[in-house]
């Protein structure tokens, strides 16, 4: 018997971990700026200019699907196309099933898993640094062109917020696994393992963030999971370059797949497989909620029950009190509701204003939205571009086709307003001033460069703060403007619940990781903060484990003897 248990044992095969490593110093990373006659403007233009001329000349990138490491073409083809001129296509991608890639992500768990964290750490951390030294340029320029961000917001996603989350996700995860009990009976061990879920994860990424797409694989991934990746049918091309950086960083096939297509197919693959474990989502309520729910119609089929942590919406105020620095209360508004043309889901989307600051904001307002310059993304001047596709464009102009039409006659425009989609699909930033609070753009997500003003008298500051509070459904960020202390405390106060990332004079929008953890509750997600250690705890399953020196010698104990 001894022999055959050691028969075994020596079949299994075990990476010894001879030490207990530290992890070089993380540090967010730095932002460069990108100003006239810098080397990385330069090198920047030259990326996006050599990509451009690329697919001028109607030579698109070819994205297949990535499954155990094998390139895989279909010919099942979709384009995504250059949000700034759509009728270029930064890409062509072949569509995918799951099927084939569940098994070989299972087949690729044991190994994977069973690696020791700092070997599992040094793949992320090496990720890092190609990406913000060797890949900077190329996968900013595909953000850029595939995305329509312009120069500053694709440095501080595609580069910066990447980089942060591979590298402090590691942080985070040695914080996690040194969590162990502090107490020990006598003769015997208390500890704590951090295993990966049972099964495989499914993340879905959205167009908007070229660092979230990563985060959403790479953070399950380095707690040992292996995931299957469906990206945004708006963001593929920068997505699969993030895919062959951690290819290259050293990550074995099958650890994360690579899935682009219709999100329907890979939908019913993978959540009727009872190996599912969970779901890393960021993208709208709507599309969460209906996919929490056919997790729900199926939890009879899983092995555990599955781990859901989603980003989804926000209607992102700005609530700004007499006592506020006007000017900056405007320029950050700007900046909060017009970066990225909006298309940020912790956008400022609505402001609240006093009756007696009105007309001081609304003439400061419209005489910095005249000095924003819009046009495509190789144009380094321009702060707005386009919105990212057609079904977006026509959404937006809609809800502006009513304020002009008189339909939301409560409504009208204060600056901006016009649409033009004849080269790409340009919504003009817009600021609308309302006299009704539930006026559907005060309501609704837009996801576009809209901003709508409300003003509130100044004696009724508690009631509007109720007001606000339940307005929307969601509750991702606040900005709160205000000089005064006490105000500060109020507000702060009657907004508690109203969003999961709090600005206090600052904009609603720039979380970033290890500073601002972010994410938020109500109809805009599970607020399991990406960017922290409590999102990494998702996508661990820990085991106790107490080990027991010294045999006892009876079973009773000193209460069962007689006196």
């Amino acid at each position: 018997m001894l022999r055959a248990i050691r028969a075994r044992t020596r079949s299994i095969s075990i990476t010894p971990q001879l030490g207990t490593f530290n992890l070089p110093e993380i540090k967010n990373e730095p932002m460069k700026n990108y100003g006239p006659g810098s080397t990385e403007r330069a090198e920047l233009q030259k990326a996006v200019d050599l990509m451009k001329e690329s697919i001028t000349k109607n030579r698109p990138y070819e994205v297949p699907i990535v499954v155990s490491g094998q390139m895989i073409e279909t010919g099942d083809i979709s384009e995504q196309p250059v949000p700034t001129e759509h009728h270029l296509k930064l890409c062509k991608y072949h569509n995918a099933t799951a099927q084939n890639a569940i098994a070989k992500a299972l087949e690729a768990k044991p190994a994977w898993e069973a690696m020791p964290f700092n070997d599992r750490a040094a793949i992320f951390l090496k990720a890092a640094d190609l990406l913000t030294h060797k890949y900077r340029y190329r996968v900013m320029a595909a953000t850029m062109l595939g995305q329509g961000k312009n120069v500053w917001q694709a440095e501080i996603d595609a580069a910066a917020e990447l980089a942060d989350f591979l590298r402090f996700n590691c942080k985070f995860a040695q914080e996690i696994y040194r969590d162990q009990p502090t107490e020990n009976s006598p003769m015997m061990w208390n500890r704590v393992e951090y295993r990966a879920l049972e099964g495989f994860v499914v993340a879905y990424s959205p167009f908007n963030f070229t660092a979230i797409g990563g985060n959403l694989v790479a953070a399950p991934a380095l707690m040992g999971n292996v995931v299957l990746w469906k990206p945004s049918n708006s963001s593929i091309y920068s997505n699969f370059l993030i895919l062959e950086i951690l290819k290259e960083a050293g990550l074995p096939d099958g650890v994360i797949q690579f899935l682009p297509g219709n999100p329907e197919v890979i939908t019913n693959e993978t959540f009727n497989h009872p190996d599912f474990a969970g779901f890393h989502f960021t993208g709208s309520t709507s599309v969460f909620k209906m996919l929490w729910k056919k997790i729900g119609e199926n939890i009879n089929i899983y092995k555990s029950y599955p781990r859901i942590v989603g980003e989804t919406g926000g209607k992102n105020m700005h609530f700004i009190h007499e006592s506020a620095d006007v000017k900056h209360a405007v320029l950050q508004t700007i900046r909060g509701a017009f970066e990225y043309n909006g298309q940020k889901c912790s956008a400022t989307s609505r402001v609240y204003v006093p009756e007696s600051m009105l007309p001081a904001f609304t003439q400061e307002l419209k005489a910095e939205m005249a000095k924003i310059k819009m046009g495509p993304v190789e144009d380094f001047t321009n702060f707005a571009t386009a919105v990212i596709h057609k079904q977006s464009y026509e959404k937006i102009k809609g809800y502006l086709d009513a304020v002009k039409s008189g339909e939301n006659e409560s409504t009208s425009i204060l600056a901006g307003g016009n649409c033009n989609d004849s080269v790409g699909y340009y919504v003009e930033p817009t600021a609308l001033i309302t006299k009704d609070p539930h006026s559907p753009t005060m309501v609704n997500e837009l996801f576009g460069p809209v901003l709508t003003i409300f003003a509130y008298p100044n004696d009724e500051l508690v009631e509007t703060l109720k007001l606000a509070e339940k307005t929307s459904e969601y509750a991702l960020t606040c900005g709160i403007f205000a000089q005064d202390r006490e105000a500060i405390i109020e507000m702060s106060n009657h907004l508690r619940n109203a969003a999961g990332n709090m600005y206090i004079n600052d904009k609603s929008t720039g979380a970033v990781v290890g500073q601002q953890p972010f994410g938020g509750a109500r109809g805009s997600g599970t607020n399991d903060k990406a960017g922290s250690s409590l999102n990494l705890l998702r996508w661990v399953s820990p085991r106790t484990i107490k080990e027991s020196f010294v045999p006892i010698e009876a079973f009773h104990y000193p209460s069962n003897l007689k006196d």
